[in-house]
């Protein structure tokens, strides 16, 4: 699959987050890694869209939208730093 970077993740979550998140670091689950959200892996050929690690590509964010709904699952960040 073809990912596109981590910028693309800014338009979306910023109806979620007042702020720039591409500027927000992350540590990946999977492998321990610390990176911006810039830097991340984005996939959005799904119903949502998909943020991977750079490093070893595992899931560190899922994000599906509806009209009038988000839904938001983090569970491949140990944190977020803002």
């Amino acid at each position: 699959m073809t990912f596109i970077d981590g910028n693309a993740i800014a338009g979306p979550l910023s109806s979620v987050f007042a702020f720039d998140v591409t500027t927000a670091v992350g540590q990946c689950v999977g492998c321990g890694s610390v990176a911006s959200f810039a830097e991340a892996h984005v996939y959005d050929q799904s119903p949502g869209l998909v943020m991977r690690c750079s490093s070893c590509e595992s899931v560190l964010l899922r994000m599906v939208r509806s009209p009038d709904r988000t839904w938001l699952d983090l569970t491949g960040l140990s944190y977020v730093q803002f």
